[in-house]
């Protein structure tokens, strides 16, 4: 299976020239260490940054450089620093090409819950609710099972919901799934991975065809 870097990595293969991309907190974050040669994307965070880079190297930190997730980051040349009703303006008028956002339930009909955890202290539910509501293209990047081993892929969601049938792929340690009518429509496995190892993970439908591919990350 995928660690987290691993998921960043086939991520990362989703991305085209040209893109404007909102990086999420969390396994997202890593993405931008990863893009593909040959193609420029722009980074963007909604705490106000536009052009962000891959993360800085030990003791080139600057503190007053971070993204969302309250993480020190670098800027590409261009890079630049705004406002978050700037950044919201971009987010809600539909300027971001490309979502990708981590979660702790993904229904099988593309819910997504990933800001609150009833009984647990909520510092805010940042800007994942305006993301789900104006993205048209997000992709889930996220663990396929949690601590215990039940799945996080599930027929309906059990926590609070931050968006309604809005997911359009996910990417987990395990598989690369796609949202269908149907349900999960399994794409490709991580290298070492079964059909099967995956089918027993995920709780929600699981649709796949004959012969599915493994992941090509290099």
């Amino acid at each position: 299976m995928l660690d987290k870097n691993g998921i960043a990595k086939r991520i990362a293969k989703e991305l085209e020239d040209g893109y404007f991309v909102n990086l999420g907190i969390g396994i997202p974050t890593l993405v931008a260490n990863y893009i593909p040669e040959g193609i420029e994307v722009e980074f963007q965070s909604e705490n106000g940054v536009l052009g962000m880079g891959p993360f800085p190297l030990e003791g080139e930190e600057d503190a007053d450089i971070i993204n969302a997730g309250k993480q020190t980051i670098t800027t590409m040349p261009g890079a630049s620093f705004f406002d978050s009703s700037l950044s919201f303006s971009m987010i809600r008028g539909q300027h971001v090409d490309l979502t990708i956002l981590g979660a702790m339930e993904v229904a099988e009909n593309g819910d997504i819950a990933n800001w609150k955890i009833p009984g647990k202290m909520v510092k805010g539910m940042g800007g994942a609710m305006d993301l789900v509501a104006s993205a048209e293209n997000i992709i889930v990047a996220m663990m396929h099972t949690n601590r215990d081993g039940a799945s996080k892929l599930l027929k309906r969601c059990s926590l609070p919901l931050t968006g309604v049938n809005c997911v359009r792929k996910v990417v987990t340690n395990m598989a690369v799934m796609e949202i269908t009518q149907d349900g999960f429509k399994l794409l490709e496995r991580a290298p070492g991975v079964s059909v099967e190892d995956i089918r027993n993970a995920t709780e929600g439908k699981l649709i796949f065809d004959k012969n599915v591919p493994e992941m090509i990350l290099d």
